[in-house]
């Protein structure tokens, strides 16, 4: 597309599924988590262990103009200084369920909706609600709904956030109306629990390689990927499937 920059989009994991990112002027947040390690109980026999703290908490990040939240059911996406922050958010975009949950300034969105936010210079930034898949075929009525973002603008690169998703056809549906896209910030720890014996929750090395492929993607920034314990690969794993994979110079270990 003729007129968009080429400049890399600034994007800075914080730790676990918290990302930074400078899109158009404006300070987008995903999947907010600032607590130190603890455990959280999630359900009869069941808890998820934090055991990293973010590399940098709210009040050092900057303004946020906007969170993109996947989901607001599991601890390991929204943590209690996480929904504490959403009340200094203006706006916090999110599923519908988790909207009706969370009040205040979240908004949900359907699959596909799309919200038109202003920008500083004047122009406008889009952010589409994507599809994503948290597990296994079957999966929703035990993990709930979950959303990725597309953010797009006339003169931006575009910019693929994929939430907890674990489907390579989800990541399919992405790029055939999205593609090729110029940064995919990837759920990419292989997260597994006893709920589903183990079949993957969300991307793991190989697939996170492949989901670069598809989507055509100039540049892979893998986040939830360290610091919780029921992730069952790490950037050692990432890195070794993407040079397998012949695509090492698309993936930047922040």
């Amino acid at each position: 597309m003729s007129g968009v920059t080429t400049a890399p989009v600034p994007v800075r994991v914080l730790g676990g599924p918290t990302v930074l990112i400078g899109y158009g002027g404006l300070g987008f947040l995903t999947d907010p988590t600032f607590d130190t390690p603890r455990d959280y109980p999630v359900g009869p026999g069941l808890v998820l262990s934090k055991t990293a703290a973010p590399s940098a908490l709210p009040g050092e990040i900057g303004p946020i103009d906007a969170v993109l939240l996947s989901h607001d059911e599991h601890p390991d996406n929204l943590d209690d200084s996480g929904r504490a922050l959403l009340a200094d958010v203006p706006l916090t975009l999110t599923t519908r369920g988790g909207a009706d949950r969370l009040g205040g300034g979240a908004r949900g969105l359907a699959v596909g909706e799309s919200v038109e936010l202003e920008r500083p210079d004047g122009g406008s930034v889009t952010v589409t609600a994507a599809p994503a898949q948290h597990g296994p075929d079957g999966c929703e009525p035990f993990t709930g709904e979950v959303i990725g973002f597309v953010l797009t603008a006339t003169d931006l690169p575009t910019v693929y956030v994929s939430g907890d998703n674990a489907s390579l056809d989800v990541v399919r549906e992405v790029a055939d109306r999205f593609g090729p896209v110029d940064t995919a910030v990837l759920f990419a720890g292989a997260a597994r629990t006893p709920l589903f014996d183990g079949a993957l929750l969300t991307l793991d090395g190989a697939r996170s390689a492949e989901a670069a492929r598809i989507l055509g993607a100039r540049r892979v920034v893998p986040a939830h990927a360290d610091g919780w314990a029921h992730f069952s690969e790490g950037r050692d794993e990432l890195e070794a499937a993407f040079a397998e994979a012949g695509l090492s110079e698309r993936l930047t270990m922040d």
